[in-house]
């Protein structure tokens, strides 16, 4: 049993490993899709509302930094240091006041309330254990904070969904994202309290405020 433990969690690591160089690969694209005009006006409308202390997992490239308001503090995680190189850039080009820091989003801690906004956009695909990370939300915000989400998954549309489970194993080996997981039943199953969602490109994009 000893064996199996350790043999599963050294898998575990490289898998992890292997992440991390696809995401360091892609840091410079990421970069570029920053004024993304498809994404534009869903981050705008999300980030938008983010106010007082907060917390942004997976920051990538630093792709919400334009829409964030003025006067947040900002603590800012990602597991690519290729990634927070490029969103240190960013958050000197629009600044804004940010602490990053270079960590394993599943392996944060921070003690419960501690921020009064958290916001993941599009890393829910690519933890190991997402229920764990949107709990660990949970958890950190505040009880009248807020959590922000825009995530992709698997459409509710059965011939869109038929293609993403056929070209999911091929996606993921490439991009390091899973495109089969069910973002709002996630977000259901870690007791959160949605109070508004919309949804684009056939169901597949969910824009998520809501509340611990």
């Amino acid at each position: 049993m000893f064996a199996s433990d350790t043999e599963h969690r050294r898998g575990n690591q490289l898998e992890k490993t292997k992440l991390v160089r696809i995401f360091d690969k892609q840091a410079a694209q990421y970069d570029k899709r920053r004024e993304d005009p498809k994404q534009r006006k869903w981050r705008e409308k999300l980030i938008g509302s983010a106010a007082g202390d907060v917390l942004e997992i997976a920051v990538g490239a630093g792709a919400n930094f334009p829409y964030y308001p003025s006067g947040v503090n900002i603590t800012a995680t990602d597991f690519s240091e290729g990634m927070l190189d490029k969103a240190r850039k960013a958050a000197k080009h629009y600044r804004l006041n940010v602490n990053f820091i270079c960590s394993d989003t599943e392996e944060l801690s921070f003690p419960e309330q501690s921020f009064d906004t958290v916001i993941s956009t599009l890393s829910m695909c690519s933890y190991q254990n997402p229920m764990l990370v949107l709990r660990n939300m949970r958890r950190w915000c505040k009880p009248d904070g807020k959590l922000l989400l825009m995530e992709h998954g698997i459409s509710s549309k059965a011939a869109v969904s038929a293609v993403q489970k056929t070209l999911n194993p091929l996606l993921y080996r490439f991009t390091g994202c899973h495109h089969t997981r069910s973002i709002m039943d996630m977000i259901r199953g870690a007791d959160i309290k949605i109070e508004r969602e919309e949804s684009y490109w056939l169901d597949m994009v969910h824009v998520v405020w809501a509340r611990p």
